[in-house]
């Protein structure tokens, strides 16, 4: 007897904003990344050399991130050696903007 097993289509949601924000916002240098790129720096050895204490590994696991969620798009170019930059999404716009909005809205006033 052979069992046949019929294929479930899953349907991948995306994230929510609070889960981007948590997970942006904990990682320590996911704003620096998005300074960096505002600056024009968007070549991860560039980056690397730019900001001291920040590792290749470290970069790659932020970069990978952002790209998950389409904040930053990622450009490879078939050349030797091969050359990838990277760019703020328009939907990484918005997401800045708020990040701005939150950093003018200053801590709460004390009592």
């Amino acid at each position: 007897m052979v069992l046949q097993t019929k294929k479930i289509a899953r349907r991948v949601l995306p994230p929510a904003s609070a889960e981007i924000i948590h997970r942006i916002c904990g990682c320590k240098w996911s704003l620096t990344v998005f300074q960096l790129l505002d600056e024009g720096i968007n070549r991860p050895g560039e980056m690397v050399r730019s900001v001291e204490g920040l590792t290749t590994k470290v970069l790659n696991d932020c970069l990978r991130r952002n790209l998950e969620y389409g904040l930053i798009s990622k450009a490879t170019y078939a050349e030797v050696p091969p050359r990838v930059e990277y760019a703020v999404t328009p939907y990484g716009r918005k997401f800045m903007a708020v990040m701005d909005d939150l950093e003018r809205l200053g801590p709460p006033p004390t009592a």
